[in-house]
Parts: C-alpha cells; structure tokens; sequence
C-alpha cells in the first residue's frame, strides 16, 4: 500500500514547530510541572531552564471502538459473596498482584514518564503567563542588556572629535624619517664630497657647481615631504562592553506569624522572585539577605525562609531593627546598592506599628535605593499600611502596594518598579 505525507505547509525549522505544537496540546500538564517545579525552586535558579516531566498516561492517543449494543447479562463464575443489587467494594491500593510501577513482577511492563527540557525563555514565559503579562515586557526583561563604552586602542578613521593628536604627529614623525632618510643619507655625503672639492678647486669650479645643484634637488624633494598626511591621522577608538560588576544587596523582610498562611507566603515568594530577577538586569554581583519575623525576627537561609513551619504572633519592629543591624555591620560602607522588599498581611500590634514607622522612615529608608512594601490581604487596609502611608509622600525611594490574588503580583510590581518621567 502507497503512503503519501503531504509536508508542503511544514517550516524548514519543523523541530521549533512541532516543540511549540507539543506545547500548546499539553500545557496544562507542562503548566503544572512548571508550578510544582517552581515551589522548590531557588530565588537565584529563577533566570534558569528548568526540565520537565509528564506522565505517560498523559500523553496517551485517544481509541475509538465499538461497543455491545443493547441489553445484555453477563454470569462470572466462582461468585460466593455477591447477590443481584449488592454494591461491589473498591479494590484496596495495593492489594492486587499487577504489575505496575509500585510492585516489582517477573512480568509485564509500562512506560516511564516523558521528560523533556525547558528552555529559558520558555520557562519565563511559563512563569509570567498567569501574571497577565505583556508581551512587550515581557521581552525586555529577558533581554535587556546594559553597555558603557570605553576605550580600546585607536583606528585610521573616524570623527574630527577624536582625533588623538600625539598619536598622528606621531605617525607623521615616523613617515617622514622613513621618506626622507634615503635623501638624508645621500645629502651628508654630497655635503662631504663640496667641502673637500671647495677646498681643491675652489667656488668657481664646474665640479663644485654640479655638487650645489645636486644637493638643491635633494634638499628641495625632502621639504616636498607633507609635515602631516591622511594617512597619519589616527583616532581614538570606543567600543561597547558590558558594565563592570556592580554590588547590590537586597533584603527579603517576611511575616510567618499565624494569619500568613501556605497560599499568602507563596504569593510573598513570587514577588521576591520578579524583584531578584529585576535586579540581576542591572547588577552582576547580589547578596539575599533573608529575614522571617513572628514576634522574634532572624536571619535564615532560603530554605527555612520559605518552608519552615516556625509562626507565632506579630512584632514586625523586630524585623526592621535586624535589617537595621545588618545594614550598619555589613553594608555602610557605600559601596553597596540596597533594596528592600517587605510582604505581609498587614497584621500586627497597634502600638508596635509607630516604631515600624520610625525605623522605616529614618534609620533604612536614607540608606536604600528602593524598598518596596507590598500587603498581601483581601480586606481592608491593616494598621501597619496605614502608618506605612504617612512614609511615602515624604520618600521617593519608597513605595506600597496592595496583593489580593497571584494574578494581581506582575501588575503590583509593574507599578512598583515603573520608570518615571522627569
């Protein structure tokens, strides 16, 4: 029997479109590996591929085929428990002699799961997609890449403005030793040869005569020589680098107390990625300083700072004077560029939300860059956002925002981080 495949509508990159194919059929299942990936994964592998895997029940073709028609009663034999009507138990998990993937069998066999490898840019789509956000951003902040230009030698054209003058009398120098010593040599020696016949046969000599006039024309043709010629011009040459390693610290500031539960942390975690990732844009070296506070604040690693079960009540000062502590010991020493990110539902003892004010507003925000206080809450506005709000008309480099579901962080950072007209 005669096949015939009809490609005429096919790419010449038919890999890339059947990789973009497979996407779209299974994204649901590519999405959801994706989520579970991102639960125990780094702040600092966001910017990474990540690989992927699906179940091979997923990935299954669907089978069409008759069944029995009409009404029909079936008899199995060896049935000792059972009577017309009684409701058939459910096997208990595990209890059977298959031979799937939990119980090892001298028979039979199955698929293993399909993996396959996520790009970056793929797994940053993947990451932004229930952010809502746009294509445009979305591709800038995946490739923008900052230059400065700096100098690298010199070149033989260019603008009037960098023209480097030492360099081209320079060449010009050296041009006209190399034209003229030819000429300078023979002029020496016409110069020996008239004294010694002005000596024996004195200035109206013929032979004296022919020395002058042979001695004019080489003098003549080595002033003929240009002082300076195109040829000598050089100019400073520039080239576009990357810019030098840069120093940014950015704090991570965390409620773990009782009302912050499972699903409010993972939105914090979110954020706290888009913010790192924003920040490896503009700077090559970043410490994360991590900080979690209930009624006692710590510094902790990653790990702990997003999976430990440690909670409590609410002082959220406590967290603000480490950060303070943290900052004189190991940052003030102007060389580092800070950033703070703070997230919490809000919650936290009426007279301790005045002093988070006053530590806020004069021992951290003079040393930052930017700190960014995001509530994570459906309600209404806590009284930690209130006391926050008498901060930001006096700070520029401090600003506030409202989370009330996943899909509402890229817009709450997009307006955090937005550039302003001057």
């Amino acid at each position: 029997m005669v096949r015939i495949i009809d490609r005429r509508f096919d790419s010449k990159n038919k890999s890339a479109v059947n990789r973009q194919r497979f996407m779209r059929r299974f994204k649901q299942q590519i999405r959801k590996a994706v989520s579970e990936a991102l639960h125990g994964r780094s702040i600092r592998d966001l910017d990474n591929g990540e690989q992927i895997s699906i179940p091979a029940r997923d990935l299954s073709e669907p089978s069409l085929h008759h069944g029995k028609g009409g009404i029909w009663e079936q008899v199995f034999p060896g049935n000792d428990q059972f009577s017309t009507g009684d409701r058939i138990k459910r096997p208990l998990g595990g209890g059977g002699d298959g031979s799937g993937k939990g119980k090892a069998s001298n028979e039979g066999e199955h698929e293993d799961d399909f993996v396959f490898q996520l790009s970056r840019e793929e797994f940053l789509d993947l990451f932004f997609e229930d952010l809502e956000l746009p294509r445009m951003i979305r591709t800038q902040l995946a490739k923008v890449t900052d230059y400065k230009t700096q100098r690298a030698g010199f070149k033989s054209d260019g603008t009037p403005a960098n023209i480097n003058i030492i360099r081209s009398m320079r060449g010009a120098l050296g041009r006209r030793l190399a034209l003229g010593s030819p000429y300078a040599v023979r002029i020496r020696e016409l110069q020996q040869e008239l004294d010694e016949a002005l000596a024996r046969f004195g200035e109206d000599s013929d032979e004296v005569r022919a020395l002058r006039e042979e001695l004019a024309g080489l003098r003549a043709k080595v002033e003929r020589i240009p002082f300076i010629d195109s040829f000598d011009l050089r100019y400073n040459n520039r080239i576009k680098v990357p810019r030098p390693t840069t120093q940014a610290v950015m704090f991570c500031v965390m409620d773990v107390s009782g009302s912050m539960d499972e699903e409010r942390k993972a939105m914090g975690k979110r954020f706290f990625m888009l913010l790192y990732l924003f920040l490896t844009r503009s700077y090559e070296h970043i410490e994360v300083v991590f900080i979690r506070h209930h009624t006692v604040a710590k510094e902790v690693d990653e790990d702990e700072f997003f999976h430990s079960r440690e909670s409590g009540g609410t002082v959220v000062s406590s967290a603000l004077v480490l950060m303070r502590d943290i900052l004189r010991e190991r940052y003030a020493n102007g060389q580092w560029n800070v950033y703070g990110a703070q997230a919490s539902d809000g919650d936290n003892w009426d007279n301790d939300s005045p002093i988070c004010g006053r530590l806020l507003g004069n021992e951290i925000l003079p040393w930052c860059q930017y700190f960014a206080y995001v509530e994570i809450t459906a309600g209404e506005p806590q009284n930690l956002w209130r006391e926050y709000a008498k901060l930001e008309a006096d700070h520029d480099n401090f600003a506030m925002q409202r989370i009330e579901s996943p899909a509402d962080i890229y817009p709450v950072f997009r307006e955090l981080f937005k550039k302003t007209i001057a």
